[in-house]
């Protein structure tokens, strides 16, 4: 059985930076691709960035691109979400997910090829 814990959320200023965490354990990932997804009460889950682990190539939401990075370690099967210049509208709950292995990108962006979800860690943007 596959385990996500997130970790690394909390309250940060308008323009301020946070990195989120998301270690995995379980099984191997050399095939498949994991993501982040946020949500805010009465909304649907929304896509905010997938890397595939083999690779390390990313894939972002024009929503996040050129604020939000990701990255992977693989010695510690750790996915890592770096987010700059916060918004206040960038406050959600941030998940962490396990696509199913061999998914095609386009999958990425929907949570249709989700495994495994992680907890869930809160990321509020305010002044």
């Amino acid at each position: 059985q596959v385990q996500l814990v997130e970790s690394g959320g909390g309250l940060v200023q308008p323009g301020g930076s946070l990195r989120l965490s998301c270690a995995a354990s379980g099984r191997t990932f050399s095939r498949s691709a994991m993501g982040w997804f946020r949500q805010v009460p009465g909304k649907e889950r929304e896509f905010v960035g997938a890397i595939r682990w083999a690779s390390g190539n990313t894939y972002l939401p024009d929503s996040v691109k050129g604020r939000f990075t990701i990255s992977r370690d693989n010695a510690k099967n750790t996915m890592y979400l770096q987010m700059n210049s916060l918004k206040p509208e960038d406050t959600a709950v941030y998940y962490c997910a396990l696509y199913r292995p061999n998914q095609i990108v386009s999958t990425y962006y929907t949570d249709r090829a989700v495994e495994s979800w992680g907890q869930g860690t809160q990321v509020t943007v305010s002044s």
